[in-house]
């Protein structure tokens, strides 16, 4: 963990993992004894460094009228790994792309479709763009949860 963060910087890390969406600068400011103002500052230093990225919705794509969410796992060579990933990006119904550091089943492609045809018509996209895909699993749900290492009581134990 950075050097750089202390355990204000953390504790304000985890309240917005736990709801950056509903979490004031007043409510965080109660949960780690600093003013409400101190907290705005820290939180525009954090994301002025980078250690912030962004504040990203979290959709049930089910209820938003894609029952269907898959799993593709890739292999690509790992010269065009780079520029492969950035082009899955563009394909329509991609919601994620990680890049794994192994040499086989590299990349990570979550997809959400209204139909099998749309996954299907996804696939094929991604098998044309030059992508060896390995697997593909058909997800149920995903939990996220704040990492508990930004709270100074576990960083004790």
């Amino acid at each position: 963990m950075s050097e750089d963060l202390d355990d204000i910087d953390r504790e304000i890390l985890y309240a917005l993992q736990q709801d950056a969406r509903n979490n004031s600068n007043a409510d965080i400011s109660e949960q780690v004894g600093v003013s409400p103002s101190t907290v705005g500052k820290r939180i525009t230093r954090l994301e002025e460094r980078g250690v912030i990225l962004g504040y990203r919705p979290k959709i049930d794509y089910e209820l938003a009228g894609l029952p269907l969410e898959v799993l593709f796992i890739c292999t690509v060579p790992i010269a065009e790994r780079e520029s492969l990933v950035e082009s899955a990006h563009k394909i329509d119904g991609v919601v994620n792309v990680r890049e794994m550091m192994t040499g086989r089943k590299n990349v990570h492609i979550r997809v959400v479709g209204a139909s099998n045809d749309e996954i299907t018509r996804i696939a094929t996209t991604i098998d044309n763009r030059g992508y060896d895909i390995t697997d593909e699993i058909l997800l149920r749900s995903e939990r996220d949860s704040p990492a508990s290492v930004f709270l100074e009581s576990t960083l004790d134990e």
